[in-house]
C-alpha cells in the first residue's frame, strides 16, 4: 500500500512538473511579446517606468518558476526529502519580486513595515539554518574552537 501511494506521489509531482515547464514558456513568450510591444511603441526604444516596472516584474516572475521547478525535481525526484534552504531561496526571490515592482507612493507605511519584517525573517532563518548545517555533526556543547 505504501509502495503505491509512493508510486501515485511521484506521478503527481512529474504531473506538476511538466505543467510549471508549460506554464513557465508561456510566461517567457509573454515576456518577450511584452518588451517587444513596449520597445516598439512610440516612443521607439524608450520605456517608460511603468514599463519597466511590468517588465522587472515578469521577469522575476519567471525566475521564480524556474527556482520551483528546481526546487521540486531537486527536493522531491533526486533526494526524496525536503531542502529548507531551497524553500528559503525562492521565498526571498518572491519577496525581493514585490520589493522591486512595489509603487512607493501608494503602500503605506504599515505595509513597508510588515514587508521589512518579512525579509529580515526570512534572512535571519537562512543564516540559522546554514549556521545549524556547519555545526551539524558536532556535540551539543562544542564551541567552533573546540574542534576534535
Amino acid at each position: 500500500m505504501f509502495d503505491m501511494l509512493k508510486r501515485y506521489e511521484r506521478f503527481m509531482i512529474q504531473a506538476l512538473m511538466v505543467m510549471m515547464a508549460i506554464v513557465l514558456g508561456l510566461v517567457t513568450i509573454d515576456l518577450g511579446w511584452l518588451i517587444l510591444r513596449d520597445i516598439l511603441e512610440p516612443p521607439i526604444f524608450i520605456l517608460s517606468v511603468n514599463q519597466l516596472l511590468d517588465i522587472f516584474g515578469l521577469f522575476m516572475l519567471v525566475v521564480i518558476g524556474i527556482e520551483l521547478l528546481e526546487t521540486i525535481m531537486k527536493t522531491y525526484l533526486t533526494q526524496g526529502q525536503p531542502h529548507y534552504e531551497v524553500v528559503l531561496s525562492v521565498a526571498i526571490i518572491a519577496i525581493s519580486r514585490k520589493v522591486i515592482i512595489l509603487d512607493l507612493k501608494e503602500v503605506d507605511s504599515l505595509s513597508l513595515m510588515g514587508i521589512a519584517a518579512i525579509i529580515v525573517a526570512l534572512t535571519v532563518g537562512y543564516f540559522l539554518m546554514k549556521r545549524g548545517e556547519r555545526y551539524s555533526g558536532r556535540d551539543f556543547y562544542q564551541g567552533p574552537d573546540d574542534r576534535r
